[in-house]
């Protein structure tokens, strides 16, 4: 999901050669004179603790106990997210039956998770904004709470796609509060780490749902969905909120409680909280961007780069295999359970050694290499119902269909599924991150909404050709990435903003 990563930036400056550091050596200094005029006038002394901070570089923080207790809850939405999304597929059998759906009905309830997706990723920079990250948080549980109870209690297909509907709104808002508020929280020197946890807890949670959906009814599944949302819902009574947003709305205080809450009661808190103050006045001096204001000569690379690795991903058929794994391996003449439990085994170690390769390979590389591979499982894929059709080795096409996704869904895994928001995060400049963030997520769930709703028809269509459509979309993905996106790794965000955007250095 697009986040505008709080990462503590310079202030404007035509010279945008200036080292990051140096900025804010520069901008400490400034705090550093605001803050004593501000103390002989009176302010109080927890207040311009936000306003001053010690000379030299910040040392590493440790990972408290309350950073990881809080991450812990915050992902607990990333979960709910995966839940949802792996929900369609195992359920797909048993809902058809029990409620007589058609294949068009089923397609609708499938695919209508990602409208109300659309819905809440508009407006969730929005909320976040104005209710706080936890508060934002707990809103959306009580939609995706209220969406699985009508599932549950479903006896009509209105109510299915109503709470599919709910769902489908919680957790486009969750798409992107969650990692936002995991960015805000964490210490700087962890903040990738932490922050890759989102990805991994969405993989989990799809992972499960198909693996326990094989053996338990679908309103027992759904039933099953509830519990994540109850978890986050009691935790975040527990955790604080971010304090870059309660700098954000001039809660000084309650920003430096957060801050020693977060990083420990005996912690030095001083330059951290410098480098909010730094973040926060750079918000509040850049004009406010509207999304028809990104499409300017000057951000047409860092958008095209952004909007188009997002199209890429979802037509290359990721919710496609997602939603409907089940209905694939069981019109490939496989086994849907052992086929299931495969992919589980696959995805989550794939997503694993991902996190791992991503700061190690680079971006570009493990992004070509993992398109690659979901070329290659697409046309494995649609091989198999090639020979299928033309009755050639029957006993052989199964397997290879098998092969096909688990090789797909490993590669996926492994790059196309998280880099693309990471990459999205570092080439926008702070004055359009919010603005481009919200398109780049609604872009991102249009795509998703259109493969899986369509999936179906066109599998009825022509199945082979359906997988080998996906196949040339990924071999494009290779071609996209080689030509035109960046390689960010080891690069300062001025670095990256000034090489993608020429025209804003003028």
């Amino acid at each position: 999901m697009p986040l505008p990563l709080p990462l503590p930036l310079p202030l404007p400056s035509p010279n945008l050669s200036l080292s990051l550091s140096h900025s804010l050596t520069l901008s400490r200094t400034q705090s550093d004179m605001g803050s004593r005029s501000e103390e002989a006038d009176g302010t109080s002394k927890s207040e311009s603790l936000l306003l001053t901070a010690t000379d030299g570089n910040q040392s590493p923080s440790p990972a408290t106990a309350v950073v990881v207790f809080s991450t812990l809850v915050a992902v607990s939405g990333s979960y709910v997210f995966g839940s949802a999304v792996g929900f369609s597929s195992p359920a797909q059998t048993g809902i058809m039956d029990d409620l007589g759906l058609s294949v068009e009905e089923y397609s609708v309830f499938g695919s209508i998770l990602t409208i109300g997706a659309m819905v809440g990723a508009v407006m969730s920079g929005k909320i976040a904004d104005q209710l706080g990250r936890r508060m934002t948080m707990g809103l959306s549980e009580i939609f995706c709470l209220l969406g699985w109870l009508a599932i549950i209690y479903s006896e009509v297909s209105w109510l299915l796609d109503a709470g599919r509907l709910l769902i489908g709104y919680g957790i486009g808002v969750l798409s992107y509060v969650v990692p936002v508020y995991i960015a805000e929280i964490t210490p700087q020197n962890l903040r990738g780490a932490f922050t890759t946890v989102n990805q991994l807890m969405i993989c989990i949670g799809v992972s499960v749902m198909w693996l326990i959906g094989t053996f338990i009814p679908w309103r027992t599944l759904a039933l099953i969905g509830t519990i994540p949302c109850l978890l986050q819902v009691i935790g975040l009574f527990f955790i604080p909120e971010s304090p870059r947003w309660l700098a954000k709305i001039g809660l000084w205080k309650d920003c430096e409680a957060a801050l020693h809450s977060l990083r420990g009661k005996n912690a030095e808190i001083f330059e951290e909280a410098a480098e909010i103050r730094d973040y926060t006045e750079t918000l509040h001096q850049l004009s406010e961007t509207r999304v028809f204001d990104l499409f300017q000569r000057e951000y047409a690379k860092s958008l095209t780069v952004g909007v188009g690795l997002m199209v890429l991903q979802q037509f290359g058929g990721v919710n496609a295999i997602a939603f409907y794994v089940n209905s694939i391996f069981i019109s490939a003449g496989f086994s849907s359970s052992i086929g299931s439990i495969a992919m589980v085994v696959v995805q989550v170690p794939f997503t694993l050694l991902g996190v791992l390769l991503m700061d190690i390979s680079g971006r570009r590389p493990l992004l070509m290499v993992s398109a690659a591979g979901t070329c290659l499982g697409c046309f494995l894929t649609g091989i198999s119902f090639l020979l299928q059709d033309l009755q050639v080795n029957n006993e052989f096409s199964p397997i290879l269909a098998l092969v096909g996704v688990l090789v797909f869904t490993g590669s996926f895994s492994l790059g196309m599924g998280g880099i693309p928001w990471v990459i999205m995060s570092e080439i926008f400049p702070i004055n359009i991150k919010g603005s481009a963030g919200s398109l780049v997520t609604v872009v991102n769930w249009i795509g998703s909404w259109v493969v899986s709703y369509a999936f179906n028809f066109l599998m009825k269509c022509s199945t082979e050709g359906t997988f080998f459509m996906f196949a040339s979309i990924c071999c494009l993905t290779v071609l996209f990435v080689a030509k035109l996106v960046p390689e960010t790794k080891g690069r300062t965000l001025e670095e990256i903003q000034a090489s993608m955007n020429p025209f804003t250095t003028s």
